[in-house]
């Protein structure tokens, strides 16, 4: 099977396309511009380039779902919707967490614990098994403070994402370790989408939503008195 991978969450926008488990090609760029409207479709135009092979040889889309970046989402989220409909293959969508997750997994850790910065003190996260990457506590959204995660003292913990910078000032943790550049890649798609694909686990890509978590507040702008 081909399939071809975005995932748009973050400030890293990536694309990758895989034949099976196997890496095929993989576009990607951190920019803390976010710089998934710009980016996107050239990502994929230069992937299909590197795999050489062509958008009809697809069999299906997968999507790293969120959380993370409101307009992000979105923009990955249609593009994937769009390829879809156009190709008449199906939709797979991943926890975008899972692929923060998985490069670390059996790597001496007790926990992986993803933070995705959220504005303010507040991070994305969720609890992952080290040694298999099994989920333990559902993706919700924290305010951090010195008592989180205070559960978990005394088993080595692994931290990964852009919400480390503010967690490490303030976290207690005597065996915690922090990589603060680490994103969602679609590479690490590839492996979960496979599953998927063979189990046939697709979404209704005409009602299909990505994983925002948290409502999304616009800025208003003031009125003239």
């Amino acid at each position: 099977m081909k399939i071809l991978h975005l995932e748009t969450s973050s400030k890293n926008c990536s694309v990758a396309i895989s034949d099976g488990e196997k890496l095929l090609c993989l576009c990607e760029e951190v920019s803390e511009n976010y710089k998934q409207s710009e980016s996107l479709h050239t990502f994929v135009e230069w992937a299909f380039e590197g795999a050489e092979i062509s958008l009809k040889d697809i069999d299906a889309v997968s999507l790293g779902k969120g959380p993370g970046s409101y307009t992000g989402l979105r923009i990955g989220a249609s593009a994937a919707k769009g390829f879809c409909f156009g190709l008449n293959v199906p939709l797979i969508a991943i926890n975008s967490m899972e692929t923060m997750v998985e490069p670390f997994v059996d790597q001496g850790f007790e926990l992986i614990i993803p933070l995705i910065d959220a504005r303010r003190m507040e991070v994305y996260t969720a609890v992952y098994d080290g040694k298999i990457g099994q989920e333990l506590s559902k993706t919700d959204n924290l305010i951090l403070d010195e008592s989180s995660f205070q559960q978990y003292s005394g088993k080595k913990i692994l931290f990964v994402g852009d919400g480390c910078t503010k967690a490490k000032e303030i976290l207690k943790l005597e065996n915690a370790e922090y990589k603060e550049d680490i994103f969602p890649s679609a590479q690490y798609l590839i492996k979960k989408a496979a599953e998927k694909f063979n189990n046939k686990d697709f979404e209704d890509v005409a009602y299909f939503e990505p994983f925002y978590l948290k409502d999304f507040h616009g800025v208003k702008k003031s009125e003239k008195s």
